[in-house]
């Protein structure tokens, strides 16, 4: 039965499990250093050099696992003692060079730093190369490549860079917490804080709803989630855990859909204000832009108000597939109405550390939110919404969407930049940080094309078939 795409992942959440397994019975300080020795047994190493090296690591997993350092407010966190087994190279110049006569590679090269030796191989002065790679798109051999770590290749805005000596090093001042560095570094030596302590510490301070009622808000990518389950056994696993109740944030994209189309069309340009490592993104790279985005909160954000509004014995615990939902639980025009996030690795770690087998329950019913809402999970989905939006509330009309929705961060700065040009033939961006939408994000179990056919399924099952009819239920 597999649960996730790698052992990367299977590993981070055995130390999830472990940490919130110990904190169920209230023995976590007395058994933190032991914990290594419960995921790796024995004396002989299962993925480094040593046993020793193994248990270290793993100590410093265990520390993020419990929260990291409180004055460290970076959720995407590198384990230094991890990270050193990636070539630092850039571009080089492989045995498949002929040392052709056409030389395009040193003629490219604006630096000069292109030459060919007696044998006729073409080498790279690594004191002159600024990594342009235009070398490498004219050898006509393919014989120039890059040897950026995956962790440079997979974060886009170049946060990542390496220290003194040789590890991965995060700039604080470009990270959007997007966690996509998270997801690709085969060694696991980049990971995000995990809250999973909070949410244990919530459940069991409720008391079973008499101390006040936790609610689990579900992103609506989980229905491309514990593929292994149905979603409705998913929520019945949920309220075994001992929340409250499991609502949709999916009706927060609703209510956002509904808000976001109106101010639309007053404002007649807007970018969207869902994806907190978008926002994040123009805040830190496009300034001049921040008026532009949308003043509707996130579909987290929105929802968790209402029901803290509505309920104000209630506390709430949001479950998605994104690190970047972390940061902006934290701000503070959110932490009022969110108490934890957990991303979905964690949520599985949450289950099996209860020993709960969601394979074997029955299944509970998720419907608060329309089709609308639901599609939010995939890129392109907003866009749709809004567009509904508009259509339901009259407002297409006066007013003609042009939205360009922009699938992970390289398309938002295209269009950012577009924008701050005025280059941008589009009144709306809908961006998402991660390929693929919310689908794409680095706290998935899962990550694949499947993933936006089984959202696109999900929102077809809903009973609420408008956006205003989903919209009503609140009033």
């Amino acid at each position: 039965m597999r649960k996730f795409d790698t052992k990367v992942q299977h590993l981070k959440y055995k130390v999830l499990r472990e940490v919130a397994r110990q904190a169920w019975s209230d023995t976590l300080l007395k058994n933190v250093l032991e914990i290594p020795k419960i995921i790796v047994p024995g004396n002989t190493p299962t993925m480094r050099c040593c046993v020793y090296k193994e248990r270290a690591i793993l100590e410093e997993r265990v520390k993020l696992a419990m929260g990291g350092k409180d004055d460290d407010e970076n959720i995407i966190q590198v384990i230094d003692i991890a990270c050193d087994e990636c070539p630092v190279g850039g571009y080089e110049v492989t045995n498949a060079c002929r040392g052709c006569l056409a030389h395009r590679c040193e003629d490219v090269c604006k630096r000069g730093a292109l030459s060919f030796d007696e044998n006729h191989v073409a080498h790279i002065d690594k004191s002159k190369c600024v990594e342009c790679g235009a070398c490498a798109k004219v050898c006509p051999y393919t014989a120039i490549v890059s040897r950026k770590r995956p962790c440079q290749n997979a974060c886009k805005i170049k946060a990542i860079s390496m220290d003194e000596n040789k590890a991965a090093k995060i700039d604080d001042e470009k990270c959007i917490s997007c966690g996509a560095c998270v997801y690709q570094c085969p060694f696991g030596a980049i990971t995000d804080k995990s809250y999973i302590l909070n949410v244990v510490d919530l459940l069991k301070k409720s008391l079973a709803d008499k101390e006040y009622k936790l609610y689990a808000v579900v992103a609506p990518s989980i229905s491309s989630q514990f593929t292994y389950a149905k979603l409705g056994q998913v929520i019945t696993g949920l309220k075994e855990l001992g929340f409250h109740t499991v609502i949709e944030a999916a009706l927060g994209a609703d209510m956002v859909a509904q808000a976001e189309s109106k101010e639309l069309a007053e404002k007649e340009f807007l970018t969207s204000s869902c994806c907190p490592a978008f926002v994040a993104y123009i805040e830190k790279n496009f300034p001049d832009l921040v008026q532009f985005v949308s003043h509707n909160p996130s579909p987290m954000t929105a929802i968790s108000k209402y029901i803290k509004d509505t309920d104000k014995n209630a506390k709430i615990v949001f479950i998605g597939p994104c690190t970047a939902k972390k940061a902006e639980a934290h701000k503070e025009n959110v932490k009022k109405y969110i108490d934890a996030v957990l991303t979905f690795e964690e949520l599985q770690a949450l289950f099996d550390s209860r020993d709960i087998d969601i394979t074997s329950l029955e299944e509970g019913v998720l419907d608060n939110a329309s089709y609308y809402g639901r599609i939010f999970a995939r890129s392109g989905g907003l866009a749709d919404a809004v567009a509904e939006g508009l259509k339901e509330q009259g407002l297409d009309k006066d007013f003609t969407l042009k939205a360009v929705s922009c699938d992970g961060i390289e398309q938002c700065r295209i269009a950012l930049l577009k924008k701050s040009k005025n280059l941008l033939d589009a009144n709306f961006i809908e961006g998402m940080a991660c390929s693929g939408g919310c689908i794409g994000g680095a706290g998935c179990l899962t990550h694949g094309e499947k993933n936006k056919l089984d959202v696109d399924k999900y929102g077809k099952e809903a009973l609420e078939k408008t956006i205003a009819d989903a919209v009503s239920v609140l009033k």
